[in-house]
């Protein structure tokens, strides 16, 4: 297939492209800046220049291809409400060059949001009172193109997609802890986060792009859930810095827009995608990943 991929130079990107590209499809990469063009390049992809608000690029990136992987989005937390509209107008854009056509349009979405306090499996909803609730009419937007001749699947991600160069979730709580001189959790730190290595959660993408069927919500989930407060005592052990409670009144002030999600209790199956399409995730965990080092390494988590 020639698989047209947006946001292909980021971290769950860059290992799409080869998942893809040793299974023998063809890429196509969206690149908004001259060093996302050479990285492209590099990795052995076309390269498509344009970026999530220059829709015309979308729809013709799109319609030069057999199936879309949908992964970019503008990380700007502090915007979230202006992001998930971006997202949502992209996606509408895509589905609409792909309409009629059966082929396939994955998305990437998330699972906070999703039930708290239970194990939430492919059929749960999101909440709208979430704090992820404003990328959730991106989700259901993709969902309804089945009706619409598109083979399209949404693949929920956990808070935690680790790996040797990621700069999200994981590492800014790292910085955090640097800046503060103390490693935080909130509350009494029970709450879950389920995770996913990079290179399991690209092995997924490219199962979805191949058979998932039409409508299909998957979960890229290998662990259900890590107690955040086990991974604060890891990264106060790395830094050899005190491991502290933040109550939910300071987590604002004290994680800045991390607060938000760093409380959520998201333990999360993906036992249905596994049945559905033989996906087995053989990378290693978070805890296992994190003691390997790399996220500690000076200017890793700052990246």
């Amino acid at each position: 297939m020639r698989v047209f991929v947006t946001g292909a130079s980021g971290f769950i990107g860059s290992a799409v492209i080869p998942e893809l590209i040793g299974a023998g499809h063809e890429v196509i990469g969206l690149a908004r800046s001259d060093a996302s063009a050479v990285a492209l390049a590099a990795a052995g992809a076309e390269v498509h220049r344009g970026d999530l608000e220059d829709l015309d690029s979308l729809r013709t990136g799109a319609a030069a291809s057999d199936g879309v992987i949908h992964l970019a989005f503008i990380h700007d937390f502090s915007q979230y409400q202006n992001a998930a509209r971006t997202d949502l107008r992209a996606i509408e854009t895509l589905g609409a060059a792909l309409e009629g056509s059966e082929r396939p349009l994955v998305i990437a979405s998330g699972t906070i949001g999703l039930a708290g306090g239970r194990v939430a499996t492919e059929r749960d909803t999101p909440d709208p009172r979430s704090v992820a609730a404003p990328r959730s009419a991106a989700a259901q937007a993709t969902l309804s193109l089945a009706s619409r001749g598109v083979r399209s699947s949404v693949l929920r991600l956990p808070p935690t997609v680790h790996g040797e160069g990621d700069h999200a979730f994981i590492a800014t709580l790292i910085n955090i802890a640097r800046d503060k001189g103390v490693s935080g959790y909130v509350g009494d730190g029970a709450n879950r986060w389920c995770a996913v290595h990079r290179r399991d959660a690209a092995q997924l993408f490219r199962l979805a792009l191949e058979k998932a069927p039409a409508g299909s919500v998957l979960h890229g989930i290998a662990e259900e859930g890590v107690p955040i407060r086990t991974v604060a005592e890891l990264i106060g052990r790395h830094l050899d810095l005190p491991v502290v409670s933040v109550s939910p009144e300071d987590a604002d002030r004290h994680f800045g827009w991390l607060g938000a999600f760093l409380s959520a209790d998201v333990p999360t199956s993906s036992a249905l995608t596994r049945e559905l399409l033989g996906w087995q995730p053989t990378h290693p965990g978070l805890i296992d990943d994190l003691e390997q080092g790399h996220y500690f390494r000076t200017g890793e988590s700052s990246r």
